[in-house]
């Protein structure tokens, strides 16, 4: 398979994912979504949830439908978006907020591993 067809498999699974994860924000995950939003932040947890929500719905939806020519500016944006939410990732360690079947230290500890990978796969499905 030639690279050009992984990078658009990558791209579409990712942007996919942030459809789904997007949609559980607004539905079926919005409590266990909550568990990640750091208590610091000024807006109230569930509010929190939605708005992520309908960022990683139009981010998915970009990373899909979008022109090529727009691909990898989109990719940085989702690349922004994988950082900006780690700091939830690292208060629900810090807090042993159990949440998506993350129920021990251990877990929520690996979990802050992915982060960087999402970044990662953001910006190489995405580069020209």
């Amino acid at each position: 398979m030639k690279e050009k067809h992984i990078k658009k498999a990558a791209k579409i699974l990712l942007g996919s994912g942030l459809i789904t994860a997007g949609i559980g924000h607004l539905t079926f995950a919005q409590k266990p979504f909550q568990a990640q939003v750091p208590d610091w932040v000024p807006l109230k947890k569930d509010d929190t949830v939605v708005y992520s929500g309908l960022v990683e719905i139009g981010l998915g939806a970009a990373l899909v439908l979008a022109p090529k020519r727009y691909q990898s500016a989109i990719g940085k944006i989702a690349a922004g978006l994988f950082i900006a939410v780690f700091p939830g990732n690292i208060s629900q360690f810090t807090n042993q907020r159990s949440a998506f079947g993350l129920n021990t230290d251990s877990k929520r500890f690996v979990r802050l591993f992915f982060q960087p990978v999402l970044v990662y796969w953001a910006l190489k499905s995405t580069a020209r």
